[in-house]
């Protein structure tokens, strides 16, 4: 059986990326650190950490945090049964990882009706898809929603639907860039508003829409969906946004759809562990059922390998 203090020492150095700052969490010198993880490694006769700057787990070590992550989430969830009281640390921890446009429209009910249906203290960490991915190989979350439709070993790949992207502007900007439309030659002179350099999506649509890659255009970087929202409609600029953000500002005359028969649809997947806690396993149905009503069916009509922020 594995020692439950090697198991926490090693979990903890792998979430705090530091054997310093793993010591101070955990309230012992960096030496018993060291030495707890050594053991560990000793007793199952591999290396679970390398040591660099960040301490990052092995491909083994990914395996054992997982294993570690899903302990405590039974432990939490068995202390909640057998507690008639609520404590404060009743609550089980668990993370999963999402991207910023789900969180900007549909996921949100979903983590509103897990909160109050369950006692768990969510962590919902935003990123793109590559880090989501690499955040639940590493066991830093029990789940995340991606673009790739197949799963790596180890976790299950779940299809949700599809996000509907379209391209938007303020009626004053259309008029001053494409008064004739959404031609090559406009598109080099007009400033595009992209989530971040990892967004791809823009290019993806600008290559569908001409037939031909457009790489040399203006481009203002807003990280966060409700100020690339903003600055659209505000004119600084056109780009993609889901339909269901920009709905009520089209509805308005805010927004104009630049490409009205190109919609962009992206699918997604939920990608998970394939053996899970009871708890995670909740979070699974609940998030699979949920996206279904809100996203997408399965026809897609946009540009493939697309990726959204």
């Amino acid at each position: 059986m594995l020692d439950r203090d090697q198991l926490e020492t090693f979990a903890t150095v792998a979430e705090e990326q530091s054997f310093d700052r793993a010591a101070s969490r955990l309230n012992i010198t960096r030496g018993a650190v060291s030495q707890r993880i050594k053991a560990l490694e000793e007793s199952l006769s591999t290396v679970l950490l390398v040591r660099e700057k960040p301490v990052a787990p092995t491909p083994a070590g990914e395996v054992l945090l997982r294993h570690v992550k899903a302990i405590r989430m039974l432990e939490g969830a068995a202390l909640q049964e057998l507690t008639p009281t609520p404590k404060p640390h009743a609550p089980v921890p668990l993370a999963i990882a999402v991207n910023a446009d789900s969180l900007a429209t549909w996921i949100p009910r979903v983590l509103w009706q897990l909160l109050l249906e369950r006692r768990v203290a969510l962590e919902v960490v935003t990123d793109d898809q590559d880090h989501t991915s690499a955040r639940l190989a590493r066991g830093e979350v029990v789940g995340c929603i991606s673009t790739d439709a197949q799963a790596a070993a180890g976790f299950l790949a779940e299809r949700l639907g599809a996000m509907e992207y379209r391209c938007y502007a303020s009626p004053a900007f259309a008029q001053q860039f494409f008064p004739v439309g959404l031609t090559a030659a406009a598109v080099l002179v007009a400033p595009a508003v992209l989530f971040n350099r990892k967004d791809a999506l823009h290019d993806e649509f600008l290559r569908h829409h001409f037939g031909f890659t457009v790489d040399r255009y203006a481009k203002h970087y807003l990280p966060a969906p409700l100020a690339l929202l903003e600055g659209i409609a505000t004119g600084v600029g056109y780009g993609l946004i889901p339909t269901q953000q920009a709905g009520p500002l089209a509805l308005e005359g805010r927004l104009v759809d630049l490409a009205p028969r190109e919609p962009v649809q992206v699918d997604l997947y939920w990608h998970h562990w394939e053996v899970e806690p009871p708890i995670s396993r909740e979070i699974t149905e609940l998030i699979v059922r949920e996206a279904r009503r809100y996203l997408l069916g399965s026809d897609a009509t946009g540009p493939p390998d697309t990726e959204p922020a």
